[in-house]
């Protein structure tokens, strides 16, 4: 044996798996978006169940990752376990389109000039050259992820290449002959050795691949290898289970469970049909035959669809086995449990999905503190100790959200490479903050209330009617940073800081309104203190709201990104008509109000 045809050999595999990654992520990287939507919204039909995982996979270029990203719907609780078996059927067949496009190696040129573009050795150096002038010329915001997809292909191609060329040479010496004559008087061996192959490089694309490059070397026939190809079957989805079985529910274990059981079935069902239709000499004019590329491609794409339309049936069978093997825990007695579950590590290689489950949290936690901010004004006219419990208990699920958030987003940073991607994070990091804030100053603005009880302390009519009037405003500020955030609604977004600046003339306002009661005596000195720490609670909640508010418009209008402060400085100093328009029509409406 040439060592050096050794090295080529496995650089040319290194080559070859490291492209298909590359290809890979970029295109779960550009479709995870789409995917996202298709996803979350299959309906409990099997039909289209199986489509979505087949597309889904054939797009991704990975079951393993199609049917994790299945398994953490599932434990999240967006999609049920009955619903993700037509996916994980369907996500066994898109897997052989990779097989397909690597058919290309049997091209004949022969015929049509036009042809030779396809043949891999042109296609290789030409999907290089191409990609690397989009990724280097181009500065769209996809550009990077189209360039990497169109690199992946050819550094793909490139490695097949060169693995062929590998065994070429390891032909010559009777490596090839020697190391699969045995597999077709004893299918178990080869079923053994492609489950082991595709166990270790955690693909069956890729070992797939292996063999068509091997098949080049005309000394592989169908009796040879049809029992690896079903052998890769099961390693790959050993893989996928492992994966689906890290730190998740059962229902998401379930999913790796089921995947197991059909490719067990598939394999049974292959092996059996295949012996039986020998034995009856059908596939004598194949059975020793040399199989190359494009007929390796059309085994495992037949082998998967007649499986799968034979089996499909029996998905409800492959449940209930399932939900023998995995029992149910104890369910948890934490109340938003199962939404911070959903912010799970599969979603990471996909940060559509990961930043979705993200905004579902914020979302959350925005709705509560704005809750929490209009209980506690409450207090201060109809004290309810239990109200001030309740009120101290979601702000400690505000905080241990902020903080599954905040680790989370910190596992997603690791895995992002868009610039779209960071973009999403940076906003999602400061939601994180200022929602946590707002429930701090919820919390902050109810322990003034039970000071005042404790004391046996009121505020006086009056201030209690400023009080009223203040607190409509800061709703409205509220109401419009929910809308900023859950629709991205710049429209929303500019009403908020004219808003603010409404906040802080009207505590000035009531700042002296108040000082006139102290001296004329209508309240008592502790009162005052309370009165004017409230005051400055409702003007942090407005500064808060504005600052999610000005990082909604920064994110839609590149042009103030790195120049907020400057944008800030150009609205308050009169130079935005709308701006001033807003403000005067605010001041009017809520001044007016005071006045009553």
């Amino acid at each position: 044996m040439n060592i050096f045809s050794a090295i080529t050999l496995f650089g040319g595999l290194a080559m070859f798996l490291y492209g298909m990654r590359m290809m890979g992520d970029g295109l779960k990287a550009s479709s995870s978006g789409t995917l996202k939507k298709a996803m979350e919204r299959v309906t409990g039909t099997p039909l289209k169940a199986f489509l979505l995982g087949m597309v889904t996979t054939a797009v991704v270029q990975s079951s393993t990752a199609t049917i994790v990203i299945t398994s953490g719907l599932v434990g999240a609780g967006i999609i049920s376990l009955r619903q993700s078996l037509g996916i994980i059927i369907g996500a066994n067949v898109g897997t052989t389109v990779t097989g397909q496009i690597i058919r290309l190696l049997d091209l004949n040129t022969s015929g049509a000039a036009f042809l030779q573009f396809l043949k891999p050795s042109t296609l290789a150096p030409l999907a290089l050259i191409i990609g690397i002038i989009i990724v280097m010329g181009m500065k769209s915001k996809d550009s990077g992820k189209i360039g990497q997809i169109i690199i992946g292909f050819g550094i793909l191609f490139s490695g097949l290449l060169n693995m062929t060329d590998a065994v070429s040479a390891l032909t010559d010496s009777g490596i090839v002959e020697r190391l699969f004559s045995g597999l077709g008087s004893n299918p178990l061996i080869g079923y053994a050795a492609g489950a082991g192959v595709a166990f270790v490089l955690q693909s069956s694309s890729a070992t797939i691949g292996i063999l068509q490059a091997f098949s080049t070397s005309g000394q592989l026939t169908f009796g040879g290898i049809y029992a690896v190809l079903v052998g890769i079957y099961l390693g790959d989805c050993v893989t996928t289970a492992i994966v689906c079985n890290i730190g998740a529910k059962p229902e998401a274990k379930r999913v790796g469970i089921v995947n197991i059981l059909f490719n067990l079935s598939e394999s049974v069902v292959i092996l059996v049909a295949v012996a039986v239709i020998h034995k009856m000499g059908l596939l004598n004019g194949i059975w020793n035959s040399a199989i190359h590329s494009g007929g390796i491609a059309n085994t495992n794409t037949i082998f998967n669809l007649s499986c799968a339309v034979l089996l499909m049936p029996f998905v409800g069978v492959y449940e209930k086995i399932s939900y023998r093997i995995i029992k149910d825990e104890p369910v948890a007695v934490g109340k938003y449990d199962e939404m911070l579950d959903a912010l799970n590590p599969v979603f990471i290689s996909t940060p559509a999905l990961a930043f979705g489950r993200c905004y579902d949290v914020l979302m959350l936690m925005c709705q509560m503190a704005r809750t929490n901010i209009n209980r506690a004004f409450d207090m201060f006219t109809q004290y309810d100790p239990k109200v001030v419990k309740q009120i101290e208990e979601d702000e400690d699920d505000i905080d241990n959200m902020a903080d599954r958030v905040s680790n989370y987003l910190v596992q997603i940073s690791a895995a992002i490479t868009t610039h779209h991607h960071v973009e999403i994070m940076n906003y999602y990091y400061s939601a994180v903050t200022e929602f946590e804030r707002l429930g701090d100053h919820a919390l902050n603005i109810a322990e003034i209330a039970t000071e005042l009880k404790e004391e046996d302390n009121v505020f006086t009519k009056d201030a209690l009617s400023e009080l009223t009037v203040l607190r409509e405003l800061l709703d409205t500020i509220l109401g419009y940073t929910s809308d900023a955030f859950k629709w991205q609604k710049l429209e929303a977004a500019r009403q908020i800081e004219p808003l603010e600046e409404v906040v802080d003339d009207m505590v000035n306002v009531l700042k002296n309104h108040h000082l006139e009661r102290l001296r004329g005596g209508a309240c008592g000195v502790f009162n005052g203190t309370e009165f004017f720490n409230l005051l400055s609670e409702a003007e942090r909640i407005s500064d808060v709201c504005s600052n999610v508010g000005v990082a909604t418009v920064a994110r839609a209008t590149p042009g103030i990104k790195h120049q907020v402060h400057d944008y800030i400085s150009m609205l308050h100093s009169g130079r935005d008509e709308d701006f001033n328009r807003a403000y005067q029509e605010a001041h009017d409406r809520y001044f007016r109000l005071l006045q009553r």
